[in-house]
């Protein structure tokens, strides 16, 4: 079931994310992964920062939404390069 939950709150985030940064999505497997590495970012990075935005499984995807925001402006800046 938690594999379930990461997949569907990465597809959710990566979405979001694609939205957030216009021209920058990468289709529904592409916006999983970037939403899953984004989550990822977002675990790592937002607690060194004191960053605590929201609790839960909403909580969960604003911060992978987040994450993958990040990611996807990293992206971006590579792909231009």
């Amino acid at each position: 079931m938690g594999i379930l939950a990461a997949l569907v709150i990465g597809a959710i985030a990566g979405w979001l994310a694609g939205l957030i940064v216009r021209g920058a999505g990468f289709g529904l497997i592409g916006n999983i992964v970037v939403g899953i590495i984004g989550a990822l970012v977002a675990g790592w990075l937002l607690p060194r920062l004191g960053v605590v935005l929201a609790a839960g499984t909403l909580g969960q995807i604003i911060d992978a939404t987040v994450g993958a925001v990040i990611v996807l402006v990293i992206l971006s800046l590579v792909r231009r390069a």
